[in-house]
């Protein structure tokens, strides 16, 4: 009867940076290539500070220390309160426009 190998694989520092690095990366190219819609701009925002807790995390985890942790949880407590405050004053706008354009937004400058 032949057994198989076993070849156990851990998930170590570098993948989770890899992740985070993806994560950054599609965040930034929301950003910068997507300049016609709000919610795509919101939503680029938030995979960007996903990235950053991911990083919190994964280096409080390798440098088991809870301080990365924790701070990830204010991170994520401002990024949802940024998010309905956002969306909240998209929802607005809309009501009171019609439309949602960063074109359409920048005419409100005074």
């Amino acid at each position: 009867m032949a057994t198989r190998g076993t070849t156990e694989m851990t998930i170590g520092l570098a993948h989770y940076l890899t992740v985070s690095a993806i994560l950054l990366v599609l965040g930034i190219f929301g950003i910068f290539l997507n300049r016609k819609n709000v919610i795509v701009i919101l939503m680029s925002v938030e995979l960007i500070l996903l990235a950053v807790n991911l990083n919190f995390v994964a280096f409080s985890s390798w440098l088991d220390d809870l301080n990365g942790q924790i701070f990830a949880m204010f991170v994520l407590t401002v990024a949802a309160a940024e998010a309905a405050i956002g969306l909240a004053i998209v929802v607005i706008y809309f009501r009171n426009r019609g439309s949602i354009e960063v074109e359409d937004i920048s005419t409100l400058k005074g």
